[in-house]
């Protein structure tokens, strides 16, 4: 892989420059480079495409970063990503995928990732997606999670498309059980013919679980957008869902959020809107010195931060 086109993904994906300290996996073009640490191993699964990551309990302040890489037109792939995650953890795992496709052929990442996260073990997870190149090929990823969380844990979720994927198809399902906190933040940007599909499902099972969904985005060109975000409700907990979304040119967006509670102590909340840039924002922005055009992408940025 050409050095340059590496940096600029693992810069755009992973806000990395090279190799990261701390244990990684590094997936490029279906082969990978690993480190482990005393906390944090790294294993090869026997049965299936993919890897096991173990975070020992206790681990505290580590991160772990397995970004993806795919610069051949034509490949395709789909792995599976087990992570289990100790008692009494706080760690940082950094995923993504980069795309640069300059043929004519598809190339396609598939991820699977299931986490079991350990009790009052606090996880924070980012994945960003983004793909480039200048061929007719599309670049496609459909993310799949599932996540358990025990008793008192917590989990960020941050996951960004930042552009240049065509099609993408998101699962996401998460279970909480008692004194949990989940926080999803999604952050989606799409523009010509591009197509994002994303079903987003918390589940809280336990007392005093919280849950909060915060999606974003902002759809461009003839490109079309669909969100199923929903909360459901098992106990005496609380969950809030919230989608905000930016329409423009001749795009499509749909959002369906959907609460259900299964218990009388369950207070769940839905919000969503859907509208174009106001004028007057653009107007006050140029009233500061700034070109319409220029109004517009601070608009785009203030949303999508």
């Amino acid at each position: 892989m050409n050095q340059d086109i590496r940096r600029g993904l693992l810069k755009k994906i992973a806000d990395l420059h090279d190799v990261p300290a701390g244990a990684y996996n590094i997936r490029e073009n279906g082969e990978s480079i690993r480190q482990n640490t005393d906390e944090i191993v790294i294993e090869t699964k026997t049965d299936k495409p993919g890897i096991n990551i173990i975070v020992k309990s206790g681990t505290k302040n580590k991160s772990v970063h397995i970004p993806v890489l795919i610069t051949k037109t034509g490949l395709t792939e789909l792995v599976y990503n087990d992570f289990i995650i100790g008692d009494d953890c706080d760690v940082l795992i950094v995923a993504g995928c980069g795309i640069h496709n300059t043929g004519d052929e598809a190339s396609a990442h598939d991820g699977v990732h299931s986490f079991e996260v350990g009790k009052n073990s606090h996880v924070r997870y980012i994945e960003k997606h983004y793909g480039e190149g200048n061929g007719s090929g599309e670049r496609i990823m459909n993310p799949e999670m599932t996540a358990h969380l025990a008793e008192g844990a917590s989990m960020e979720i941050e996951s960004v498309q930042i552009g240049g994927i065509d099609s993408t198809n998101r699962k996401t399902v998460i279970t909480a059980e008692a004194k949990c906190e989940v926080l999803l933040s999604e952050r989606l940007m799409t523009d010509g013919h591009q197509d994002v599909v994303s079903d987003t499902e918390i589940i809280l099972n336990g007392a005093d679980s919280k849950a909060r969904i915060n999606s974003r985005s902002v759809a461009k060109g003839n490109s079309t957008q669909l969100f199923y975000p929903k909360l459901t409700g098992n106990a005496d907990c609380f969950g809030h869902v919230q989608c905000d979304s930016i329409i423009m040119d001749d795009a499509k967006i749909r959002s369906i959020p959907e609460i259900c509670a299964n218990c009388v102590d369950a207070r769940l909340v839905h919000e969503a809107a859907i509208g174009k840039i106001a004028g007057d924002q653009i107007l006050k922005l140029m009233t500061l010195g700034l070109t319409a055009e220029e109004a517009e992408e601070k608009i785009l940025n203030g949303l999508l931060k």
